[in-house]
């Protein structure tokens, strides 16, 4: 609603770090205090699920099958296996820990996957809960046999698992992670030759959906915002004899399931958090989809570009679709001393320009809005400096209109095609101003909060967005903001693994300093995320295990 605009505006200046202070967050943090990285349905009937995505394996760069795989208990064991299912365990010393498919800030991991499906074999009707530590569905609501097939998933927050270490910037983090998962589940379904595409369903229809709003079932506990699950997005995946439902068939599944016999209670995420954070549920109320927000996107244009370059699979040694997808991790530390290639790191920005009909662009059916800043430190035949990749005609032109248009500082930005014949033109690639390695390093070190990985990776990444232009449409468009540029980092971490590279999300940045360097802070520019690529440092002390050491594929 519009009355709730400027109470987004505010939460994303409040939740700015500066030089001068961060935003509010937990003084200390108590790791065995941590709340609970997954959540169960006790009571809830379980149906395990086959560790089947080697089945279907393809190269990387062409993992779409002649023909789609037909929906059953092998295909979406696969799917949600490659979203949402563990990847490895981790060990050091006394800890161990779980990795999943789909990177979270923090590995903290607060989305929750639920499937609602009818007319699947060997899969009752109903909404099940998908439980990636056993690899497994809990049944929360059965329907009865009947009505057209459909096969959907619904995607929630437990906001509390990120407010407990990042305070009030966890809402932030919370929406990024949405736009991990979501091109976690676009790139899953793609090996099957399924789509992933959103619902026009709202925010309040969403939790009766998937019966967040039954607080019977959750626990009582003087916390309760530490339990809550925050509806997120209803997207249809498009198998075989599978459209997605109409929307009297969805408003009929709604009355069906307010009917319906609920199972099992949920397990309790933090009997006593150490800390509250008021203006995130606040930020979450401000911000809610409603019914029409899919009609409210700017519109994708026809996608006018070639396909995306295929890397030589002998050259790179790329592993395949799957086991790419689980072998993505985010980098700790990075080797200063090796460049990358310049080919793939062109085939990386490649892959982050938009393609309407290709993985994982239907997840996010919009105009790109949200454009690139990049410390090019360590590429192959590249001068150290700051480069800009606009996504989209529009972009190109309000970032050449706004960057520091009166003091001269970017009064030299070339477009990099023009000199180098290995760069794409269509990429729109800009150099800014070259600048000294070292200087370079200082710049990006600086404003990643001061962390050495920003300056010793092969590049790093600002993501930049309008967002008064993009908050006057509502104020849900803040999480598509968000949802786009978290959805660019998932990009990122796949297309540096198929590298032979690396990626890590960035969330600590100083906001307002990365737009006062390119003079764009008056213009309504605001920096919502961080990536950077570079050649890893293996850490020998951390031991790596299975992810389902119990069970065999």
């Amino acid at each position: 609603m519009p009355e709730n605009i400027p109470f987004i505006q505010s939460y994303h200046a409040r939740t700015r770090h500066h030089f001068e202070a961060y935003a509010a967050g937990p003084g200390q943090l108590d790791w065995d205090a941590q709340p609970a990285p997954f959540r169960h349905f006790h009571g809830a009937p379980c149906l395990s699920l086959p560790l089947s995505a080697d089945q279907f394996e393809r190269p990387w760069h062409d993992p779409a099958p002649t023909a789609a795989v037909p929906a059953g208990l092998d295909s979406i064991g696969a799917v949600l296996e490659l979203s949402f299912g563990l990847s490895a365990w981790k060990s050091w010393g006394p800890s161990r820990w779980a990795l999943r498919c789909n990177p979270s800030s923090g590995n903290l991991h607060p989305t929750e996957s639920y499937l609602l499906c009818r007319g699947i074999p060997g899969l009752a009707d109903g909404v099940h809960h998908y439980d990636p530590l056993q690899h497994q569905l809990e049944s929360r609501a059965l329907l009865n046999p009947g009505g057209s097939p459909c096969l959907l998933l619904g995607l929630s927050s437990i906001m509390w698992r990120e407010a407990w270490k990042y305070g009030e910037r966890a809402f932030r983090y919370c929406q990024l992670d949405l736009g991990h998962a979501l091109g976690a589940i676009a790139y899953a379904a793609q090996l099957l030759g399924w789509q992933a595409r959103p619902l026009a369903l709202g925010s309040e229809r969403l939790a009766k959906l998937l019966g967040l709003n039954r607080s019977e079932d959750f626990p009582s506990t003087p916390y309760p915002f530490t339990e809550a699950e925050e509806p997120e997005i209803l997207l249809a995946l498009q198998a075989p004899g599978l459209p997605p439902p109409s929307p009297g068939q969805l408003q009929a599944l709604e009355a069906e399931l307010q009917a319906a016999s609920w199972q099992g209670q949920a397990s309790l995420i933090d009997p006593d958090p150490g800390y509250r954070w008021p203006l995130i549920d606040q930020a979450a109320q401000a911000s809610r989809l409603p019914d029409d927000w899919l009609a409210s996107l700017p519109a994708s244009h026809p996608d006018p570009l070639p396909p995306l370059p295929a890397p030589d699979p002998d050259a790179a040694n790329t592993p395949g679709h799957a086991a790419l997808i689980r072998q993505r991790r985010s980098g700790q530390r990075y080797n200063p001393r090796i460049p990358l290639a310049k080919d793939a790191f062109y085939r990386m920005l490649d892959a982050l320009l938009p393609r309407p009909e290709t993985a994982p662009w239907p997840v996010l059916p919009s105009a790109a809005r949200v454009h690139l800043l990049l410390f090019v430190e360590r590429v192959e035949g590249l001068p150290p400096g700051l480069y800009l990749l606009p996504r989209s005609p529009a972009g190109a032109e309000a970032l050449r209109r706004d960057i520091a248009p009166d003091d001269g500082r970017f009064t030299g930005q070339a477009a990099v095609a023009r000199h180098d014949p290995d760069c794409p033109p269509h990429l729109g690639l800009i150099c800014l101003a070259p600048l000294e390695l070292s200087e370079l390093q200082r710049l990006a070190r600086a404003l990643s909060c001061h962390q050495d990985i920003a300056a010793t990776g092969a590049f790093t990444l600002g993501f930049l967005a309008r967002m008064e232009e993009a908050l006057a449409l509502g104020a849900d468009h803040y999480r598509h903001l968000l949802r786009e540029a978290g959805l660019l980092g998932q990009i990122l971490y796949l297309e540096a693994e198929a590298a032979g590279v690396r990626g890590t999300g960035i969330g600590c940045f100083f906001d307002t300093a990365v737009t006062r360097v390119l003079g764009i802070e008056e213009s309504g520019w605001q920096s919502l995320y961080h990536f950077t690529v570079g050649h890893l440092v293996p850490d020998s002390r951390i031991e790596t295990g299975p992810p389902y050491p119990d069970r065999s594929p």
